[in-house]
């Protein structure tokens, strides 16, 4: 079964880090200033791990 990435925009402050460490499943919409998922399947779901460990508020989950 494939994990599934979705941001918690609500939470998302805006900081890029996981657009900058994973931008094949990330990506930043700047008239809200927040992430948002563009590979909801995870792509490359280490990368995407990665990018949600580094998360200062936690606001992105992996979930199968």
């Amino acid at each position: 079964m494939a994990k599934q990435v979705t941001i918690d925009t609500e939470e998302c402050i805006g900081c890029q880090s996981c657009v900058e460490i994973c931008p094949e499943v990330f990506d930043f919409n700047n008239s809200e200033d927040k992430a948002f998922v563009t590979n909801p399947d995870g792509g490359d779901i280490e990368c995407a791990e990665e990018a949600a460990e580094s998360c200062p508020v936690e606001c992105i989950h992996i979930d199968e």
